[in-house]
């Protein structure tokens, strides 16, 4: 209850300015001010607020950051966060298990550093665009903005919101493997002052792989009251619920993924399957006190409900022709409630301008997690402890319906975690010199019960992190920059699962990038962009010089050159161009790996580029291509995924003024491979070559 008093706090302290505001003649038009604002253009972001809680032009930020338009989703008919991350530099869509999603930023694996209109989203799903304005991705740790965590950057996604007038979208799409989906987004100024904005979409699932299949249900109703000139409140309700079969992919066989299995499901009919079903409450209110001060409020209160079961290779192939399964189910309920309030105060002093950020944060995040495997009591073959079943290759493979019941690897935690946090910030600007100076302090405690034992262990921790970037104009168009950034990550890991003695005393993981860059914009809506960095993750656990002991003398290191050019060419032409050289290795022995290992997940070169040329104002063509050079599937660096080129193409025709039709075939040449895995043994496949037809109405 104290908590929730304290995060209700900024939302009253809003309501009361508002309440001495003077009276407005002409209210504010709703479309004004949104949570993250940004003007688009084509597949170009000229600003965003994502990186330091201040609208900033992408130009002019001394960081790495992707910013996906709505019209490129579109375009592109991308339909999940991996499949947008196709087109970032240095990031890479991890398979996360066949339930969530999970990826790699700069040689960083997480499936918790996700962001919904900077307000964390840290619980393992899969989450939809319907509802997406654009999707940014910063890389590089941003602690003093989100704080824990993000060691190799965030995802954001930034939701529409409404305006004052009306507008009316709507989407029909199928494609070749029977999967289909219809989008809704309908606008109304309701009253003078208040705008409504309805987003809403219902998805069938399905691909290449048999028996995989599912659907996905989300509904996203916002309400903003522009309440005087300097007041407004922006109320929204988000429902999803998804339901879908987990597919973790095939085994591999002589340190490559099995050959000539591509469609084959290696679980068990009805046992593999996920639930998730979330209810999110999210609040922002804005006051200015004056064009120079201005105070904003966010809140987050989120329910989310999730469980999944499956059967999965767990092992290669043996020389017998023989697929070792093994099988667990897991649920995780999380309730999170987050607070957080920014003041902005606009300043000059002398030949200096002043941005200055100071604000606070609270969060509380409360859950209980579980597991139980699957055994295969009484199955021939089984191994001693019946955890784990040899099954002949075959297609269609056949697994026993495995029992789940209390054993060995059972887990049953009680967690909750809060965090208080304060920062400050300083965006100086002198004549062509800009200098950020950011400083956080975050004091997280996660108190966790394991329900089996009924131990209860605790741990706190201070956390500081620091932020510097220099941005110097050569000329007004170009930018060249200097950043060091500092994130943490505590050793009970991104989902609060992993607490326990040792882990319990142990400091965070400590994350440290340096990185410099350039940026040059030819012309509005127009960015390209180059950065050199290097980033070092210390404090990870290593073996002790006493059998049994863990210390903290584990290191890894990604060094890398990202480039990037997106936005519009011409009003006719967009285009979107992104290259990665990673190096991601580990430079001290870890408890999980020696050093000299490759980091997994993690290409050498990766390459994509798309684009969209209307040759006339009716009709336009699309076309794009993906490369990623050989990695390896996990930390044993024992399998390897090959590398692989990906091309595809697009149409575009408009019926009318208001309706376009298009088509979008991916791998156009049908080439075989494999995009991404979870571990040596749940490799996911790449599709053949496939169609997907769209029907886009826009009023």
């Amino acid at each position: 209850m104290r908590l929730i008093l304290i995060t209700a706090s900024p939302l009253a302290l809003i309501a009361g300015a508002a309440h001495a505001a003077p009276p407005l003649d002409t209210p504010e038009a709703p479309g004004d001010e949104v949570v993250v604002t940004g003007q688009r253009l084509g597949y170009g972001t000229e600003e965003t607020s994502t990186a330091t809680r201040t609208p900033v032009k992408l130009l002019d930020l001394p960081q790495s950051v992707t910013a996906i338009s709505r019209e490129q989703i579109d375009d592109q008919a991308v339909r999940t966060i991996g499949e947008a991350l196709r087109q970032v530099p240095g990031a890479i869509a991890a398979q996360g298990e066949g339930n969530r999603d999970q990826i790699v930023l700069r040689g960083q694996n997480t499936t918790a550093d996700f962001f919904i209109d900077n307000l964390r989203d840290d619980v393992q799903y899969y989450r939809p665009v319907y509802n997406l304005e654009r999707l940014e991705v910063l890389r590089g740790p941003n602690a003093m903005i989100f704080g824990r965590g993000g060691g190799g950057g965030v995802v954001n996604r930034v939701t529409k919101t409404p305006f004052d007038g009306f507008g009316l979208g709507a989407t029909a799409s199928a494609d070749s493997f029977g999967a289909w989906y219809l989008d809704g987004d309908l606008n109304l100024a309701v009253a003078p002052g208040i705008a409504a904005r309805v987003n809403a979409v219902h998805e069938e699932v399905a691909n290449h792989r048999n028996l995989y299949g599912g659907n996905i249900s989300a509904v996203n109703p916002v309400v903003r009251f522009a309440l005087d000139d300097r007041t407004s409140v922006t109320i929204g309700y988000e429902y999803q619920a998804d339901r879908r079969v987990v597919d973790r992919g095939v085994p591999s066989q002589n340190g490559r993924p099995v050959n000539g299995f591509r469609d084959t499901f290696f679980g068990v009919p009805g046992f593999n399957r996920t639930a998730f079903t979330a209810n999110v409450l999210r609040v922002t209110a804005t006051h200015r006190f004056s064009d120079n001060l201005q105070i904003t409020g966010r809140l987050l209160y989120g329910e989310y409900d999730k469980f999944y079961r499956n059967a999965f290779p767990s092992a290669p192939v043996t020389a017998a022709g023989l697929v070792p399964i093994q099988a667990y189910e897991d649920f995780n309920n999380r309730r999170n409630l987050f607070s957080q309030t920014d003041l902005v105060w606009r300043v000059t002093t002398g030949p200096i301008a002043h941005t200055v950020l100071a604000g606070a944060e609270f969060g509380d995040q409360r859950g209980d997690n579980g597991r139980f495997n699957g055994f295969f009591d009484g199955q021939p073959g089984a191994s001693a402890d019946a955890l784990t079943l040899p099954v002949r290759l075959s297609d269609p493979i056949v697994i026993p319906a495995p029992i789940l019941r209390a054993g060995t690897g059972q887990r049953a935690v009680r967690y909750q975690s809060t965090i208080f946090a304060g920062y400050a910030q300083d965006q100086l600007r002198w004549g062509p010199i800009e200098l950020l100076l950011g400083l956080r302090y975050d004091s997280f405690t996660l108190n966790a019960l394991n329900r089996l034992n009924g131990q209860t262990l605790v741990r706190t921790d201070g956390l500081w992190s620091p932020r510097v970037g220099l941005v110097g104009h050569p000329t007004n168009n170009v930018s060249l920059y200097f950043s060091y950034a500092r994130s943490y990550l505590p050793q009970s890991g991104d989902q609060f699962t992993t607490l326990d003695v040792t882990s319990a005393a142990l400091i965070p993981e400590r994350f440290d990038n340096y990185e410099v860059g350039a940026k040059w914009e030819p012309r509005a809506g127009l960015l390209l962009a180059a950065s050199l960095y290097q980033l070092e993750r210390t404090n990870t656990r290593a073996p002790g010089p006493t059998p049994g002991t863990t210390v903290l003398t584990g290191a890894q290191r990604s060094r890398g050159l990202e480039l990037e050019a997106r936005g519009q060419i011409t009003k006719a032409w967009n285009l979107s161009l992104a290259y990665a050289l990673t190096e991601a290795v580990i430079t001290e022995t870890t408890t999980a790996a020696p050093a000299g290992r490759r980091v997994p997940l993690v290409p050498r070169h990766t390459f994509s580029a798309f684009t969209r040329y209307d040759v006339t104002p009716r009709f336009g063509v699309g076309g794009g291509v993906s490369y990623f050079s050989d990695r390896a599937t996990s930390i044993s660096n024992a399998v390897t995924l090959p590398a692989y080129t990906r091309v595809d193409a697009a149409l575009y025709y408009k019926l009318t003024k208001n309706i376009e039709a298009q088509v979008n075939i991916e791998n156009l040449f049908d080439a075989g491979y494999f995009p991404t895995a979870h571990t040596d043994n749940n490799i996911s496949t790449g599709a053949p070559i496939n169609a997907r037809a769209t029907l886009r109405v826009r009023l």
